[in-house]
């Protein structure tokens, strides 16, 4: 059963921001490290950022910022000056992930011009 809903994602150009969201079942995200993850287009899947301290992937330093409002329940991904290769799916879970089959849907991020 999924426990994460992502939302957000769309078609931009390069240079252009998005904010993506993602929201748990129950207070799911309270207390616990969460991560966000892309799936390419060559359908490989790796960890963007993640961890309570929050490690970036080098190719979104800078660029990305992970953020959270537990009163809320939701968690964000603020991506700023998108570029091609960050095209994919994303996904929120926690950090270590849960399995696999308990992700979202994820949310596609395309950047084009």
């Amino acid at each position: 059963q999924a426990l994460f809903e992502e939302s957000g994602g769309g078609l931009v150009q390069p240079g252009e921001s998005l904010t993506l969201s993602c929201t748990a079942a129950g207070n799911y995200f309270n207390r616990k490290s969460l991560a966000w993850f892309r799936q390419d287009p060559e359908n490989l899947i790796a960890a963007i950022g993640a961890g309570g301290g929050t490690v970036y992937t080098d190719s979104v330093k800078g660029r990305f910022t992970m953020l959270r409002d537990d009163l809320r329940n939701m968690a964000y991904l603020q991506m700023n000056d998108l570029k091609p290769e960050d095209t994919g799916v994303y996904y929120c879970s926690t950090w270590p992930p849960l399995p696999r089959n308990q992700w979202g849907r994820g949310t596609q991020v395309t950047v084009s011009s």
